[in-house]
């Protein structure tokens, strides 16, 4: 059979059964499962490149996570674009943390075909995962040109009293993203790595609360006396991949945790994310790049509407999230075992279309002509969501349904399950619970943007919440999250799950320490 390069190296001499059948000596046997036993001959030992940029907004411009506009007047910290590379020898795929609310399908596509052209990775092999700080540059929420069909009240309302990109800045992160996986890729080079997941349940709360009057509110209140309890979980997985170094040393590390990054600083700011890079660096090295991947968080924030005492003001919960779970994932990086592997990488997409909920009429109607009044005059939360109706109309009148994409990577034993959601956790449980991988890492947010998208559970009778209301930004069919999950298992189930690192077995045992095998001695 032919040479099969960097798995048995120039080894000719080896048959399928199928072929003419070879008498071969002992000393050729021993030759040959020797070579076959060895790593360095037998398997492409993984590769792996980190590399971060910043993508800096500029004083004055937006920052999105609102349904109006919101100007940044100062920058607390540089956002930025965080690219890990892993190559088995078959495969490379690019992981991309980025600082941003969310991006937008669109701009996906236009990053990742720059990536392609830089390296030569394939867009399906390319994950852009953001982080949900609401404290980044204007990578969302309206686009230029995304209303010009409309008629000039409804782009009045779009371009000048909602969130919106901005095409300057836009430019800006897509550019930065291909450089922080060029820089990556060019990084490249033999790793062993570690893989673990911690647990850090202190910090981050299901937001949505059950009522007495067996409804489900979001952010229902501290103190208030209806509450009954929480109306969802929590996902304390705080999951690591590290890479280290021939010499030991760290060369990158990849986090995954689900909290809204709602905290402090102000912005511009990476949010939460800020401090978790800081902690970890604190611990490998103030160089270590941190990619940082949002878990399944739709309903989960740092606000804990049960807690009896005053919120922290400030800066507060950004340190406790990120010093919290970065202390967690330094613990875990302490403790994993490393390997060389060998470990396969694979990335596996599925994309279809979902189609969007549509308002009655009369709640269109209704809400065009709140539009038209003073929203002191209708109430400022009545006034936006009329505003989102009438925006969300317009937007049927263009496309009544939306591309998603999921996507499923494997480096080794974990697997990574993205959406373009902010994904409800149960969800993300639901994923690790099926998936047949020891470690599983849920990523919302990723290669697109199409808001909240809750159970089924959450639009039923005793459901609601903020998270379930219909707007520009949020409008899937309710089975729209089931979809996601459904395709990401059918994606997984197609991989094979390989084992965690374990350590070397001790020796069998001879004798114990003889200067402790004695009874104690009293004289």
């Amino acid at each position: 059979m032919a040479s099969r390069s960097g798995h048995l190296g120039t080894l000719t001499d080896f048959h399928y059964a199928s072929e003419a059948p070879r008498v071969y000596t002992g000393k050729t046997m021993k030759v040959l499962f020797t070579l076959l036993a060895l790593p360095s001959l037998a398997f492409a030992q993984i590769k792996a490149g980190f590399a971060d940029r910043e993508v800096v907004p500029d004083i004055g411009m937006e920052f999105p996570g609102n349904y109006g506009k919101s100007i940044a007047k100062e920058i607390h910290d540089s956002p930025k674009v965080r690219a890990a590379v892993f190559d088995d020898g078959k495969k490379r795929i690019a992981i991309v943390g980025l600082d941003a609310l969310a991006i937008r399908r669109e701009t996906a596509v236009a990053a990742r075909k720059l990536v392609q052209e830089k390296t030569g990775i394939a867009p399906e092999n390319i994950l852009l995962g953001a982080s949900h700080s609401h404290t980044s540059g204007p990578t969302v929420m309206v686009l230029p040109g995304e209303y010009d069909h409309a008629d000039e009240h409804v782009k009045m309302l779009a371009y000048e009293k909602s969130s919106g990109a901005d095409p300057k800045y836009l430019e800006r992160f897509v550019k930065g993203i291909a450089d922080a996986v060029v820089a990556a890729n060019t990084n490249l080079a033999e790793v062993s790595l570690s893989f673990g997941v911690g647990k850090e349940d202190k910090v981050s709360f299901n937001r949505r609360q059950r009522m007495k009057n067996g409804l489900s509110f979001s952010h229902a209140g501290r103190g208030n006396p209806d509450i009954v309890g929480y109306a969802g979980p929590i996902d304390p997985d705080v999951g690591v991949i590290g890479a280290w170094g021939k010499d030991g040393k760290p060369l990158g590390v990849v986090v995954n945790f689900a909290c809204h990054a709602t905290t402090g600083p102000a912005p511009f700011s990476a949010n939460w994310i800020y401090y978790l890079e800081k902690t970890i660096r604190g611990g490998l090295g103030a160089d270590v790049p941190v990619v940082f991947l949002q878990g399944a968080c739709g309903d989960i924030t740092q606000v804990d509407n049960l807690d009896p005492f005053a919120p922290k003001n400030g800066d507060y919960y950004g340190q406790l999230i990120g010093g919290c779970v970065g202390a967690e994932a330094l613990k875990v990086l302490y403790r994993a075992e490393r390997s060389t592997g060998p470990f396969t990488v694979e990335s596996l997409v599925k994309t279809w279309r979902i189609p969007r909920r549509i308002p009655e009429p009369a709640k269109v109607a209704r809400s065009l002509a709140m539009t038209k009044r003073n929203p002191k005059e209708v109430g400022t939360t009545e006034w936006i969501f009329a505003k989102e109706i009438v925006m969300l109309d317009a937007l049927l009148k263009e496309e009544r349904d939306v591309e998603v994409e999921v996507q499923v990577m494997q480096i080794g034993p974990v697997a990574l399950f993205t959406t373009p959601a902010e994904y409800f956790v149960e969800f993300g449980l639901e994923f690790k619970k099926k998936c047949g991988f020891a470690i599983a890492f849920p990523v919302e947010l990723a290669n697109g943007c199409v808001g909240y998208v809750p159970t089924e559970e959450a639009f039923g009778p005793n459901g609601g919440g903020y998270e379930t209301r219909l707007t520009s930004y949020s409008n899937l069919e309710i089975t729209a999250g089931r979809q996601m999950l459904d395709a990401g298992l059918e994606l997984v189930r197609k991989l094979t799950p390989a084992p965690l690192p374990a350590p070397p077995k001790a020796p069998d045992w001879k004798e114990g320490w003889s200067y402790g095998n004695v009874p104690a001695e009293l004289k």
